[in-house]
């Protein structure tokens, strides 16, 4: 995908305090990209279409459509349009790490805010659970350009604190979603691979599609620390003094192991799952939103 890589830049991006303005920003960035890349075919401006298929009455076609695009499109009935999706944003104490100019949860929110953004326009429903131990805020899923509000000032007020368990979150918004839907976990998942992976197979028992997105700060996946450093627990204030480099192919190793465990079983549980880092460019999430949304129609 050729999209400008200033306009999706989360450094660049940093700048802008408005959640609203920085959303709309990755979106039409990502768009305009989108139109310029081999997968121009993703129907970001007819949402409410789809493609026309033998069957189909010839009365529901768009003929406006027809005349602009040369594609037989229907309009979709109420029930095939409305996607209903649940963000889940890890807002633990553990997401305030930050070895770059953003943290991994300012990463999070505005790559939540910019997919509820993307969402609603698609005239899909967008919800939002921030949690740590357990969930702290559930907003359901709603389609309406107005909830979007909602959904962003939470955002914009969100402070990082309390441990991490995110399986407890996961089996409680299973529990709650009663039709079939989307849910994307956006998490350091900083916890135990197990207990992460049986609450996403609590989600596909039941018939949803998962997305699960990553995100991780460039100095956890390398420890490349330049000299002696204190480490303190962000989640439990435990501290402890040493020399990164002795370390370094010992942690690298774990993290790797931990890394293919969790893609593993993603994999498995037919989940999606995608690695970020806190300086890669928010389009690369989105596509994964729309490629997931495409399988959905």
């Amino acid at each position: 995908m050729t999209a400008n890589t200033d306009i999706l830049s989360p450094q660049s991006l940093a700048r802008i305090s408005n959640l609203q303005l920085l959303a709309r920003r990755v979106v039409e960035g990502f768009i305009t990209g989108l139109h310029k890349s081999p997968y121009h075919g993703f129907s970001v401006e007819f949402a409410e279409h789809r493609a026309y298929m033998p069957g189909d009455p010839i009365k529901h076609i768009d003929w406006k459509v027809w005349a602009r695009t040369d594609r037989y499109v229907i309009k979709r009935f109420q029930e095939e349009t409305n996607l209903k999706s649940y963000i889940l944003l890890d807002c633990s104490a553990s997401m305030a790490f930050s070895s770059q100019s953003i943290t991994k949860l300012q990463y999070g929110v505005a790559l939540s805010a910019a997919l509820a953004y993307l969402m609603i326009e698609q005239r899909d429903a967008a919800g939002l659970v921030l949690f740590d131990e357990k969930p702290q805020k559930v907003l359901p899923p709603r389609s309406v350009r107005s909830y979007l509000n909602l959904i962003l000032k939470e955002l914009q007020s969100l402070k990082p604190s309390g441990k991490t368990r995110i399986a407890e979150t996961l089996h409680n918004v299973a529990d709650r979603m009663k039709r079939r839907g989307l849910v994307i976990l956006i998490s350091d998942l900083l916890d135990e691979p197990d207990e992460i992976l049986s609450g996403i197979k609590h989600f596909r028992y039941d018939g949803h599609e998962v997305i699960v997105m990553q995100i991780l700060d460039p100095l956890e996946r390398t420890f490349a620390f330049k000299r002696d450093a204190r480490f303190r627990d962000m989640e439990t204030d435990e501290k402890m003094i040493s020399q990164p480099w002795h370390l370094q192919a010992a942690y690298k190793k774990v993290m790797q192991e931990y890394l293919d465990a969790i893609k593993a079983g993603c994999r498995e549980q037919n989940a999606d799952y995608t690695l970020f880092d806190t300086t890669q460019n928010y389009d690369l999430a989105l596509m994964e939103y729309l490629k997931k949304r495409e399988k959905l129609y």
